[in-house]
């Protein structure tokens, strides 16, 4: 718990920052007392991580102070905050696979003996440091082949080695199985216990209920609430990030129809000696949202680009309404019925550089009423576009903005919406509510519903386990290339889920 007696330890104090005409943070004021888990909570679009980029120096407020223990601080750059005594564990992992886990923590600050680095000084001092904090690990391990949790331990340990005092963790469970959720939440109780200060960026609300002891909720760019944890709810939280009440998803049982998708027996060696997928069937109906529930790297980003032919197979086929699509040109499979939610929304799902309405007809433009006879109409692309931004409240000022002009959580609502929009036959949903917020994502979880109640297709591939388990009328759990389990709708528990994610015997 918060140690209240001395007041707190870091203090943002009227913060303010503009980008151009835009508000990013609009006079907030936050508190951090030693020893506290902070969550920050709200929508895409909120400013809880323009706030967090200033903390951690990545940013310059255009107003306000920052105060750690008494002290005017100006960050000037991440170095400068970890020299200050804040870090950030990054939600995207920043590793050297070839690495050692003691050469990936020293980095930059190792050991030395003499003119050289001092490789077994640095091995007991990360042995020291993972016994101390329980994040046991071997220090010897190269990162490559390593488990996500593992690797995100090896974070941990990287802000830990740099003796910070403030530790901010941005989406820590995006890619977790629940087992390494579990983990990481005694992970940070333990770690306020030591005496350090916890900040947490999520979207999880029953993960902010279990590890928080406060919490600062953001709307459009202000500080709308702050709540003692055990004084509210997550339906209390809900309703102050969005502003109304969300309903419970209730997804109605139909009997499914014809086979839209038809996987059988297919293999991708890929480049190494294991293969990416390993012999692997699989089938959608017609009326079935089919969820892959897996750990990052198991194969599910190979079978997405398979299935769009992004990749080539090696044998087997992928038939979409009876006919092999398998090895064909993307443009072929998307006029075969195939739409697709990418994993990758900056590689795959859009270009930076293009405009928001650009991204918005990205596959939709050669189709009528967009053009005609090649010739593009700019004012029904213009309505289209404006149509798929108001519908998914897509948050910008102009619809002429760089696609780069809009946060992560906004160009996943971008995207999703075009791919909905194309009424296809098939819906492949990769991760389609990463990084959005809890309005954004019963909103973008209806429209996945609609589809499949109007007798199309869904096959959704996330890694966020509630997700699977409320949308999906049957689940297969992939690992290692391979399918590990299928189970109906109601038939499995999440725990059981997990232990098959990571490799554990089917025993149903």
């Amino acid at each position: 718990m918060p140690n209240v007696d001395h007041g707190p330890m870091l203090t943002m104090d009227h913060i303010v920052k503009c980008y151009d005409e835009l508000v990013a943070n609009d006079d907030v004021s936050i508190a951090l007392h030693e020893g506290e888990i902070l969550a920050v909570i709200g929508e895409n679009g909120a400013g809880k991580t323009t706030l967090m980029k200033i903390l951690y120096g990545m940013e310059q407020p255009t107003g306000g102070t920052i105060h750690l223990k008494g002290r005017q601080l100006h960050l000037k750059s991440a170095a400068h905050a970890i020299a200050c005594g804040i870090g950030m564990v990054q939600q995207h992992f920043m590793l050297f696979d070839p690495f050692t886990v003691t050469e990936n923590v020293v980095y930059g600050k190792e050991p030395v003996k003499g003119l050289y680095f001092d490789l077994e000084k640095a091995n007991r001092m990360i042995e020291e440091l993972s016994r101390r904090y329980e994040l046991p690990l071997d220090p010897t391990a190269r990162i490559k082949g390593m488990p996500v949790g593992l690797r995100q331990r090896v974070e941990i340990l990287k802000v830990l080695y740099q003796n910070t005092d403030i530790i901010i963790f941005d989406e820590p469970t995006a890619v977790l199985t629940p087992q390494e959720v579990h983990e990481l939440l005694g992970t940070m109780k333990r770690l306020a216990a030591a005496g350090k200060s916890i900040i947490i960026i999520t979207h999880k609300l029953n993960e902010v209920m279990e590890v928080a002891d406060r919490a600062v909720v953001m709307r459009q760019g202000k500080h709308v609430a702050d709540v003692d944890i055990k004084d509210t709810s997550i339906e209390e939280l809900s309703y102050m990030m969005v502003g109304r009440n969300l309903v419970k998803k209730d997804v109605p049982a139909i009997p499914p129809g014809e086979d839209i998708l038809r996987i059988e027996d297919l293999c991708v060696q890929g480049a190494g000696t294991v293969a990416k997928i390993d012999h692997l069937s699989l089938h959608v109906s017609a009326g079935e949202i089919v969820g892959i529930a897996g750990v990052s790297g198991n194969g599910q980003s190979e079978l997405e680009r398979c299935i769009l032919g992004l990749q080539r197979i090696d044998s087997g086929t992928i038939a979409v309404k009876g006919v092999n699509i398998a090895n064909r040109r993307v443009a072929e499979v998307r006029e075969a019925g195939v739409s697709m939610i990418p994993e990758d929304r900056y590689l795959w799902g859009s270009a930076s550089a293009a405009s928001i309405t650009e991204t918005a007809i990205m596959t939709h433009y050669r189709r009528t009423p967009l053009s005609a006879r090649g010739m593009l109409n700019m004012k029904n692309i213009r309505k289209f576009t404006g149509d798929l931004v108001r519908a998914f409240s897509v948050k910008t000022d102009d619809i002429r903005l760089k696609t780069s002009s809009l946060s992560g959580g906004n160009a996943q609502k971008l995207i999703a919406a075009r791919e909905i929009a194309h009424r296809t036959p098939l819906l492949i949903a990769c991760e389609p509510t990463r990084g959005v917020d809890i309005g954004a994502m019963e909103y973008i979880h209806d429209r996945l519903v609609e589809k499949r109640t109007s007798g199309d297709a869904v096959l959704l591939i996330s890694s966020e386990l509630s997700e699977i388990m409320e949308l999906s009328d049957r689940i297969y759990v992939m690992y290692g290339g391979k399918i590990n389990g299928e189970f109906k709708r109601g038939c499995v528990k999440e725990e059981e889920l997990g232990l098959l994610m990571v490799g554990g015997a089917n025993h149903g």
